[in-house]
């Protein structure tokens, strides 16, 4: 990630990560949409929310739901990139069970000490928090089972990168299951250029066939992008609103190239890179 872009995500989640450890609730979108906004809100259902910490919800800042998509089955080694408040983390080390084991990964200190208080709150001991970024995964080769995302890949600046460590950490055989924020078609360049909206989940995101060839060229095989929420015009009026956008120019011009989606690739079971075979 380059520093730049680094420097603002790590400010604006370091922020959300204060203000949900004080009860308050965020969101991937700006102040004024709330958790209105349609891409952050109603992923978790209530029995979910149930086995976690209010706060770990509250600072839920992703796009989808990659633990209940992902079939992960007990004794598995789970990793999550941008692990956050660390819903996901606390959501999988439950479903992988005591013989498994779950990692979460992020940059942000904030986030960290939150997602920290809400595993000692949750009580869930198969889980681990570590300080560090997407693109160099501070974990060995072929060493876990699942790598999942929620609506962080598309906020780095290396993507290729973070792919292919991705791909590094895994076992052969091993599963990609992220959800993300993917785009169809041309999308206008000023939503590209803004910093801010590139933060909030939208400027950063892939084509979904730029998407699909970069996990193949990072060594992914059986891959899969199924949408899970497509937006319209009045789903983007919310999430630019405030934002220093011309709402009403720039809305027709996304109306359904912006979706959030389950992304799903394999890890060869032969696999013979250097990364595979010692």
């Amino acid at each position: 990630m380059s520093s730049g872009i680094k420097d603002v995500v790590k400010k604006k989640y370091g922020q959300a990560a204060l203000r949900a450890g004080a009860a308050g609730s965020t969101c991937c979108g700006s102040a004024a949409s709330a958790c209105a906004n349609p891409i952050s809100s109603n992923l978790y259902d209530a029995t979910q929310q149930g086995e976690i910490p209010k706060e770990a919800v509250l600072a839920s800042l992703g796009c989808g739901n990659p633990t209940a998509l992902a079939k992960l089955n007990p004794g598995e080694i789970v990793l999550d990139l941008g692990s956050g408040g660390g819903i996901d983390v606390l959501l999988s080390a439950k479903r992988v069970g005591a013989a498994g084991k779950a990692y979460g990964l992020d940059m942000t200190e904030e986030m960290l000490a939150l997602a920290r208080e809400n595993q000692r709150k949750s009580g869930v001991e198969n889980v681990e928090f570590l300080k560090g970024e997407i693109e160099n995964i501070p974990l060995p080769d072929n060493s876990v089972d699942v790598v999942i995302s929620n609506c962080v890949i598309n906020l780095s600046a290396d993507k290729d990168r973070v792919l292919r460590e991705a791909f590094r950490v895994l076992k052969p055989g091993g599963r990609f299951a992220v959800s993300d924020v993917v785009v169809r078609g041309d999308v206008p360049a000023g939503i590209r250029g803004s910093m801010e909206l590139w933060v909030g989940c939208i400027a950063g995101a892939l084509q979904d066939k730029d998407y699909m060839a970069k996990l193949g060229k990072a060594g992914f095989e059986g891959i899969d992008i199924e949408p899970t929420r497509v937006y319209n015009i009045e789903d983007a009026r919310q999430f630019l609103t405030g934002r220093g956008v011309d709402v009403d120019a720039v809305a027709p011009q996304v109306q359904d190239k912006f979706m959030s989606a389950f992304i799903r690739a394999n890890k060869p079971a032969n696999c013979c890179a250097p990364e595979c075979c010692s």
